[in-house]
Formats: C-alpha cells, sequence, structure tokens
C-alpha cells in the first residue's frame, strides 16, 4: 500500500515538473503544436482510412474467389441456390466487416465467351448505383462472371486525398471472379 503512494507520488512530481516546463516558455511550443497537430492528425486519419478501404476490398476479393467456387464446381447449382442463398453464401464468407444484408449486391452472369464480359460498374451518370442485378449460374462448361459490390462509406476526404467514387460519398468496392464451369455431370465434356 505505501509502495503505491510513493508510485503516485513520484509519478505526480515528474508530470508537475513536465507541466512547469511547458508553462516556463512563452508559448511557442505551443503555437508550434497547434500548427502540426491539425495536418498530423488528418494525415494519420487518412492513412488510417485508406488501409481500412483496402482491407475491406480484399476481404470481398476473397469472399467472390470463395463463393464463386460454389458455382464452379457445380454445388450451386445441384443445390438449387437462387440469388439469396448464394448470397448467404457470400456473407458467410465477409464476417462482420459489411452490413452484408443490405449492403452487399451479388451479380451472377453467363457469358458467351470471355471477350464479351461486361465489367463496366453498375453506377449511372449521377453516381448512383443500379439495381439491375442478375443471378445466371449457367450450367457446366459454361462461362460465368461472378460480381461483389459494396459501397463504403468514406468521411476523409481532404489533402487531395479523395477516395469517393459515388454521388452519395462512398466508395463502391468491386471483387469479381470469371471462369469457366466445371463438367460436373458425367454426361458433359468441355
Amino acid at each position: 500500500m505505501q509502495a503505491n503512494a510513493r508510485f503516485i507520488h513520484r509519478v505526480g512530481r515528474k508530470l508537475s515538473a513536465v507541466l512547469r516546463g511547458f508553462a516556463r516558455r512563452d508559448g511557442t511550443a505551443a503555437i508550434e503544436f497547434s500548427l502540426v497537430v491539425l495536418p498530423f492528425l488528418a494525415l494519420m486519419i487518412a492513412i488510417v482510412e485508406t488501409s481500412i478501404v483496402f482491407f475491406a476490398g480484399q476481404t470481398l476479393e476473397t469472399a467472390a474467389a470463395d463463393s464463386a467456387r460454389l458455382i464452379l464446381t457445380g454445388q450451386a447449382q445441384t443445390g438449387n441456390f437462387d440469388q439469396n442463398a448464394f448470397k448467404q453464401q457470400v456473407c458467410s464468407r465477409v464476417y462482420a466487416l459489411f452490413d452484408c444484408a443490405n449492403g452487399i449486391y451479388v451479380d451472377v452472369r453467363k457469358s458467351s465467351d470471355f471477350a464479351s464480359v461486361n465489367l463496366a460498374p453498375p453506377v449511372d451518370n449521377n453516381g448512383n448505383l443500379t439495381n439491375n442485378f442478375v443471378y445466371q449460374p449457367g450450367s457446366a462448361c459454361d462461362i460465368i462472371v461472378v460480381r461483389l459490390f459494396y459501397q463504403w462509406p468514406i468521411y476523409m476526404q481532404l489533402m487531395g486525398l479523395n477516395l469517393v467514387n459515388m454521388s452519395n460519398h462512398n466508395r463502391l468496392l468491386t471483387a469479381t471472379a470469371a471462369f469457366r464451369n466445371e463438367p460436373f455431370n458425367s454426361t458433359t465434356t468441355c
């Protein structure tokens, strides 16, 4: 008990000595600190936000690759998945980082060949997300493109750093997986 009291007393003395030393100056340190602290904090917040956006994008890419495998191997087709069932598989792979029920959009399209795949973002001329998403998992040997979209909110928009690419101050994160379905039934060859 007495050791704790001595420790607290020593810390209090050192803290008061530091504060007295700061008060003895003519205020230049406080002025210099006030000039540096705002740009420094803004830069730190921008770095953290950019890192989180990249991490979220990578998480979405991993979820797209993992869930697309269900279509690639025919598990989604033989399991009679609809768009909601497939979205639940995606949601089980993104954990707590996203508001999956309301925020992730799933678009699965069959294509005639890889050259004709349309990868344009589903954003209109005003920067708003369109809602023309389909679910076409195809059959064996079909070319499929799985795309996941999420509107990530952006808070820091200064010093030339602007991650916003939509009208509502969000960034549209997109993850894509393009592949040819495996011949998952025994009668088909690709």
